[in-house]
């Protein structure tokens, strides 16, 4: 049976990752010709917006053949803006290519990602590119990436056994009682590699081609396949929507059991719809076919009310964040007064294709930096036809609770407007959790609903207006009255609760609460690596004072000075913005999110 490989290629910016894609379609025999992000002539940049500005903004998925292994790869974003593509993108890899530029070595996303991937175990390839540029680095290079992303690599065309004797035993009892051969030294590598412990290490430049063939034969030697049973229950995840040329939802779906048929009708997140279409990548672009098994991923039409993160059939994996979600917000204004409607229509899209926008009623959007607005700037125009201007950007913070606090409205009692009985109270946590500590049938279980859900809508928005995080609320108090009838059989309102009743209450009460036990607005802190000039260490420190960095080491390194600590994420951009003038070009500065501090 064929085999599939589910592969991402991850980056930072500008460190040839499209290319190297371009350049594994062209041995593929997909493409003839080795597109150009200059030129915009790639296969997986089809964004006209992508096109301009030579970088990646959407996930693309693209396949191509390698022996009996059909490759489905996935190019990911690599600026830090689009890094929301990138996470949906983990959940559905077997296994990934990560790409270090020669010339400037290991960059701030890429720390970032490789975190990532250490930390979801994904079988992953470092691919060392741009070996062709002037200033390329062979062993500087290999220690820069032991040091700053893992000291578990194994370098192509080297031994590799002191990095294999760290994680298999097996190994070093061969190598001790003299029966280890070559041939067990390349299967051990091959499995530590699958089990994501160790990392090939291959260079080589997508432009020239150098190097690639020998990356493309690694893939299908050392990354798993993907596996699931063809039969029994379908389980799969939703990690890419978009619209079709008549403005309707295609779902990417990566399918990990079962399988899926044309007509067939499937369960997504709590919504249900049939399936009038799939699509598979078949050597270059999606072609349509009657089903999708497990191991692949398929492109699903019908499923009108699909979201990014719905999982498809059997429940599989809880949802949670690779990376930090975004720290900034802003305000999109329509240059048009009269197209305020029009222009939530559009961002209301835009944020079906990438919730992390988290768009609110009053048009304000999440956002990870200047460029994706500008991005969605240009979007707006090119798609929806709407001139936007934006508000200034501020940071997004967060709320946590000082203490605890308790709250009360007994049914009718006092000012309680509603027909219910609500006690909650609230104290500090890890996250936000729900609990009862009222007896579970001491009323119906929608009003339980009602009350859960209020507690999650009231936090979004704390006493001052923040989100309210890390915090458990508790009920401690629940009453009703029972659905009343007049005597001909009508339901008499006045006399019966309901679950608005509960959900209208449940928030005043819960506002009350978090009044008692008070609350502390917390802002975004990044964590930075500053690398610059030894002389001009006296002109960078007052600098960072002011911005309200807390430096936590100075140390030099070489001629230089390595400056390490914690800056508030919203001065991370203005450092960035001078630092070129203050070190005549030759600082260096790489941050990501930390933790929340207090304000």
């Amino acid at each position: 049976m064929a085999r599939t490989l589910n592969l991402g290629i991850l980056a930072h910016v500008d460190a040839g990752k499209t290319s190297l894609t371009e350049r594994l379609l062209q041995l593929g025999g997909v493409i003839d010709e080795v597109g150009s992000v200059d030129e915009g002539s790639t296969q997986t940049d089809s964004m006209r917006l992508e096109r301009q500005r030579g970088i990646t903004i959407k996930s693309a998925v693209v396949s191509f053949v390698v022996g009996d292994v059909t490759v489905n790869l996935i190019d990911t974003p690599g600026h830090p803006d689009f890094i929301a593509e990138v996470e949906r993108s983990l959940s559905v890899l077997d296994g990934a290519v990560l790409v270090v530029s020669a010339v400037e070595g290991v960059q701030a996303q890429t720390r970032v990602l490789m975190r990532a991937l250490r930390r979801l175990a994904i079988p992953t390839i470092i691919f060392a590119n741009k070996t062709d540029r002037t200033g390329a680095r062979h062993d500087s290079l290999l220690r820069e990436i032991a040091d700053r992303l893992t000291p578990a690599i194994a370098p192509a065309g080297t031994d590799p056994v002191d990095v294999l004797a760290e994680v298999d035993d097996s190994l070093v009892a061969a190598y001790l009682d003299g029966s280890l051969t070559p041939e067990r030294t390349r299967e051990s590598l091959v499995t530590q590699t699958r089990l994501a412990r160790v990392h090939p290490v291959f260079f080589g430049s997508a432009i020239t081609g150098a190097g690639v063939p020998d990356l493309m034969s690694a893939l299908v030697e050392f990354l798993p396949s993907a596996s699931g049973a063809q039969d029994g229950p379908v389980s799969g995840l939703v990690f890419k929507v978009e619209r079709g040329q008549h403005g309707e939802k295609i779902a990417y779906v990566r399918v990990f059991a079962g399988t899926l048929r044309v007509r067939d009708r499937v369960r997504f997140g709590d919504k249900d719809g049939k399936v009038t279409a799939i699509s598979v990548f078949d050597r270059g672009p999606a072609v349509r076919v009657a089903a999708v098994g497990a191991g692949q991923i398929g492109k699903l039409w019908g499923l009108a009310d699909v979201r990014i993160g719905d999982q498809i059939g059997e429940p599989r994996t809880h949802s949670e964040h690779h990376f930090t979600p975004p720290t900034l917000e802003t305000a999109v204004i329509p240059d048009d007064p009269s197209e305020r409607g029009a222009l939530y229509t559009a961002l209301t899209q835009l944020a079906e294709q990438d919730p992390l926008i988290n768009l609110r009623q009053d048009g304000v959007i999440s956002l990870y930096g200047e460029v994706q607005k500008e991005v969605i700037q240009a979007t707006l125009m090119t798609d929806y036809g709407l001139a936007v201007s934006f508000e200034e950007t501020t940071t997004i913070c967060i709320e946590r609770v000082t203490g605890t606090g308790e709250s009360l409205e007994i049914i009718n009692e006092g000012d309680n407007p509603y027909l219910a009985t609500v006690g909650l109270r609230v104290e500090p946590g890890t996250g936000v959790t729900f609990r009862l500590e009222v007896e579970l049938g001491s009323m119906p279980s929608a009003f339980f609903n009602a009350v859960e859900e209020s507690v999650y809508k009231t936090l979004r928005h704390g006493l001052s207006g923040w989100e309210v995080t890390d915090c458990a609320v508790i009920m401690t108090r629940s009453g009703y009255w029972a659905r009343q009838s007049h005597a001909h059989g009508t339901f008499d309102k006045s006399m019966s609760s309901t679950a608005g009743d509960f959900r209208n209450l449940t928030a005043l009460v819960l506002k009350n609460a978090l009044k008692q036990a008070g609350t502390v607005v917390h802002e975004p802190m990044h964590s930075y690596r500053l690398e610059i000039p030894e002389d001009t260490l006296g002109v960078v420190q007052p600098v960072l004072v002011r911005l309200r960095a807390f430096p936590l080491r100075s140390t030099p390194h070489g001629a230089a000075y390595l400056l390490e600590g914690d800056i508030p994420a919203a001065r991370i951009h203005e450092l960035e913005r001078l630092l070129p003038s203050l070190t005549r070009g030759e600082g260096v500065v790489e941050s990501a999110f930390d933790h929340y501090a207090p304000v």
